[in-house]
């Protein structure tokens, strides 16, 4: 199974999902599972993750450091089983560039992870550092009930939503 975070930038919440998603699948011992992260928007390409995120995920265990912001593209629908965006605009603007019959692979992440339904994952690049602690809570809640999920099915190709 392939795993995409998709956010705006590609600096703050995308890039904590994959290291929350990266550190929960390898602790359940499903290091089989791809996971990778991208942005809507390409400004930020090249990029390490902002500073803020890389020392909030630091401080749960987790280094974010080495990752680098890339944008989106159409070929990701094809790579990837499925694409777990922050929230609505993103998930709209990733869809826009879908190849045809590959929009629903793009989904919501809290949504499709079983923590809250159409729940947004919080931008907190305008807040402080209890902003990145909560967006953090939330990719991290998100990436344990997929660890749970796919251990439990060990499904490695597809999965339906639940």
């Amino acid at each position: 199974m392939k795993l995409l975070a998709v956010c705006l930038g590609n600096i703050c919440r995308s890039p904590m999902a994959e290291g929350a998603l990266r550190a929960r699948l390898d602790a359940a011992g499903l290091d089989w599972v791809e996971t990778d992260s991208a942005g809507t928007g390409g400004w930020h390409a090249g990029e390490a993750p902002d500073r803020r995120a890389i020392a909030c995920a630091r401080g749960h265990g987790v280094d974010i450091g080495g990752l680098r912001a890339r944008k989106l593209k159409a070929s990701d629908f094809e790579y990837f089983d499925w694409l777990l965006c922050a929230d609505v605009q993103n998930l709209i603007d990733a869809r826009r560039i879908a190849p045809i019959g590959l929009a629903e692979k793009a989904v919501l992440l809290l949504d499709w992870a079983g923590v809250e339904p159409e729940g947004e994952v919080a931008d907190p690049y305008y807040g402080d550092t209890s902003d990145f602690e909560r967006t953090w809570t939330e990719v991290d809640a998100a990436a344990q009930r997929i660890a749970v999920r796919i251990g439990n099915t060990q499904e490695r190709v597809s999965w339906e939503r639940p």
